[in-house]
């Protein structure tokens, strides 16, 4: 059996600093007081990286960070990923990005900003610093590409892990994940609507999901996993097609529950566990995220509980 190193990297090309507002009521031209407001590092790779890092996993994460928000967004960070984060500069400004949830009726309102142009040697560097650092462990791709990168990022670097003996976790969409495809990526994370509209088609059962994701597993990918928000998720590999309910809790918040699961499958597969029980773990984090408001991760102590 190949032997893999157990070192996990991630990529955060296009980071946010992540602001939570909890208010009674969106009113049109009116100020609306929130009741509670959060601020916490964000973006796809930076939630990976902090939510290994509570599972107990040393993941290094290299990023690019811009301006006075890019200074915000490491001093929210602290010294929680230590001296295994590495920011490069750029200029502009870090991402802001905006979650409103609103009480009555119960809703949830996310704003994406687009982030600051990458120059082609500032991409280079931080991508460099990544592959270097995965050796032939596992690295994580996930999130929207920032402006300057090329759509072909995602597939050029995993290609470059493939060929060091690394495992390569993608979650995109769009034309930057049909073309990381190609690369046969070792996982690969869609969430229900991405994966539809992916495939061009309606999937309205678990079953159906569950053929498409095999569909796309059989043309070299080891692992596809699909989440379906309360349903749960769908995990897909060589052997068979495994369904995982979500455990019943207070929903608060999606933003970072599908970071948070594929963390859960990346801590279980380094255990070397079964796919049932690298999905069950998956979904037992990201339902803890879920129960959390704004964009705040879960804590250790509540998957003991679980």
């Amino acid at each position: 059996m190949k032997e893999y190193h157990d070192h996990v990297s991630v990529l955060a090309l296009n980071p946010s600093v992540d602001i939570s507002y909890e208010i009674p009521q969106l009113l049109a031209y009116q100020k609306v007081r929130a009741n509670q407001t959060w601020y916490h590092p964000g973006g796809n790779g930076i939630n990976i990286a902090r939510a290994l890092t509570e599972l107990g996993v040393a993941a290094s994460c290299c990023s690019i960070v811009a301006g006075e928000s890019g200074d915000l967004l490491l001093k929210l960070l602290g010294d929680s990923l230590g001296d295994r984060h590495k920011a490069f500069r750029v200029d502009g400004e870090t991402r802001l990005n905006t979650t409103i949830m609103q009480q009555s009726p119960p809703g949830q309102y996310e704003i994406t900003s687009v982030g600051p142009e990458v120059p082609a040697d500032a991409l280079a560097n931080a991508c460099d610093c990544f592959v270097s650092t995965v050796d032939n462990g596992i690295a994580v791709l996930s999130g929207l590409l920032p402006p300057g990168a090329p759509e072909s990022t995602y597939r050029e670097l995993i290609e470059r892990i493939n060929q060091q003996g690394g495992r390569a976790v993608l979650d995109a969409h769009g034309e930057p994940l049909l073309q990381a495809l190609e690369a046969k990526p070792w996982l690969l994370r869609f969430n229900h609507y991405v994966l539809e509209v992916t495939m061009k088609r309606r999937m309205d059962s678990r079953e159906q999901v569950a053929k498409v994701a095999r569909s796309i597993q059989q043309q070299g990918v080891q692992y596809v996993c699909v989440t379906l928000g309360d349903e749960g998720a769908v995990l897909v590999d060589d052997d068979n097609s495994y369904h995982c309910e979500a455990p019943k809790i207070h929903k608060q918040s999606t933003v970072g529950c599908g970071d948070s699961l594929v963390s859960g499958l990346i801590a279980t597969a380094l255990k070397n566990q079964t796919a049932q029980q690298m999905l069950q773990f998956g979904v037992i984090c990201g339902s803890a995220t879920a129960s959390h408001p704004g964009t705040e991760l879960f804590t250790r102590d509540e998957l003991e509980t679980e």
